[in-house]
């Protein structure tokens, strides 16, 4: 069984209005990098999944959870 990384990161960018070049300017990526993220093509280090975290004001695993 395949296990991936599920995440809320379009919904809460959305949520708040932003696009995707000013929240990647946020957490310090790349615009791509967020496309990659968004889409589940990526998973983020640990680093900047607390930076993600941190700038929504959530903890990380209402963020990211596992999904098998």
């Amino acid at each position: 069984m395949e296990e991936y990384i599920n995440n809320t990161v379009p919904v809460l960018r959305k949520e708040k209005n932003i696009t995707q070049e000013e929240f990647a300017d946020a957490v310090g990526v790349s615009r791509q990098t967020v496309i990659a993220i968004e889409k589940g093509n990526y998973t983020p280090s640990l680093l900047l999944g607390l930076k993600i975290a941190k700038y929504f004001k959530k903890p990380i695993d209402e963020i990211f959870s596992l999904k098998s």
